[in-house]
């Protein structure tokens, strides 16, 4: 025990920076495609007709990019292609599921320390994965007053991973009846946000604003553990939301 603390000693903290400082270190993110001016309309179309998930529409030589159906296959960037798409490498996706309610945070007290309850509602597995590094050195989100919470009854926040399937509807809804107020939704990833690969179908559902009210949406397939940090700071107000772009639209929140 006495070796392990004197090499935590030596060693120091090895936390991210974020959100004090830009995080520097690589592989931290697979980036997002981003809203690109091409050279034609049918650069356009091309670039469009290779989305599997339809997150890519063409406007005439642009093309507009719905984040919240990109599952990061990483077809549109390839170099096989005529024309490429803009590529954002950073990882602050995270925005307000309803345009009107951006001023709405949990401030004050909510701001140093927040509970919040995970909920698989169909996942595939992938955002669970990348949502429980929050909890690792590295990524440590207790040093920014973060805790996850087995019950509901003590969450502020409810997370929330997949398209929600049949079976997980009603678990989902008494899970956020049991929350007492204020309390806010925040929908991780492609399915949660859009139903994904799986959503809408007859086993799930075309994302969790059909279900429950949603608050902050946080794209991705699945969102890296910074772009999820990112929307918990912005649900308590010590982050700004994303600008809303085409991606937004799929869903739009609703607040009691």
């Amino acid at each position: 025990m006495a070796g392990w603390v004197a090499k935590g000693l030596r060693t120091g903290v090895r936390s991210s920076v974020y959100p004090r400082r830009v995080e520097p270190e690589a592989g931290i993110s697979p980036g997002m495609p981003t809203d690109t001016a091409l050279g034609s309309p049918s650069d356009a179309e091309v670039l469009a007709s290779v989305c599997p998930t339809r997150a890519i529409m063409a406007h005439n030589s642009t093309v507009t990019v719905e984040r919240g159906r990109c599952v990061h296959c990483f077809r549109c960037g390839s170099t096989a292609q005529r024309s490429t798409i803009a590529w954002d490498p950073g990882f602050e996706w995270a925005t307000d599921a309803d345009a009107n309610a951006t001023a709405q945070r949990l401030r004050g007290a909510f701001g140093r320390s927040l509970h919040i309850r995970f909920v698989d509602a169909g996942a595939c597995g992938a955002c669970m994965s990348e949502a429980r590094q929050l909890n690792n050195p590295y990524y440590n989100m207790h040093r920014l007053g973060f805790f996850m919470t087995p019950t509901p009854r003590n969450a502020d926040v409810l997370l929330v991973a997949g398209p929600v399937s049949d079976a997980m509807r009603v678990p989902l809804r008494k899970t956020y009846a049991a929350m007492p107020p204020p309390k806010r939704v925040v929908a991780i990833g492609a399915c949660a946000i859009s139903g994904g690969v799986f959503g809408p179908s007859y086993a799930a559902s075309p994302g969790v604003q059909e279900v429950i009210p949603v608050d902050v949406i946080v794209p991705g397939c699945p969102p890296p553990p910074l772009a999820i940090l990112h929307g918990l700071l912005v649900v308590v107000g010590r982050k700004p939301p994303a600008p809303r772009s085409a991606g937004t639209a799929i869903i739009e929140g609703r607040r009691e």
